[in-house]
């Protein structure tokens, strides 16, 4: 958690070393941690939560929020 005053944690999309680590990290895959970044930003803790949040539904609900489902 940042304190205030502080800038936030970013992740550097283009530094595969930054990428790596963030990815081990947040135990996802560096495609995951692509599309989170793609998704929310860059900040660390809005790509976390939509990790988490992503990680949340179970496959019953994904499949049926499927279009051809």
């Amino acid at each position: 958690m940042t304190q205030p005053g502080t800038e936030p944690e970013r992740i550097n999309i283009n530094n595969l070393a930054n990428c790596a680590q963030w990815a081990k990290k947040l135990n996802v895959t560096d495609e995951q941690l692509r599309e989170a970044i793609q998704a929310v930003g860059d900040k660390a803790t809005d790509v976390e939560m939509h990790l988490k949040g992503a990680r949340s539904t179970t496959n019953a609900d994904r499949i049926r929020d499927t279009p051809d489902a």
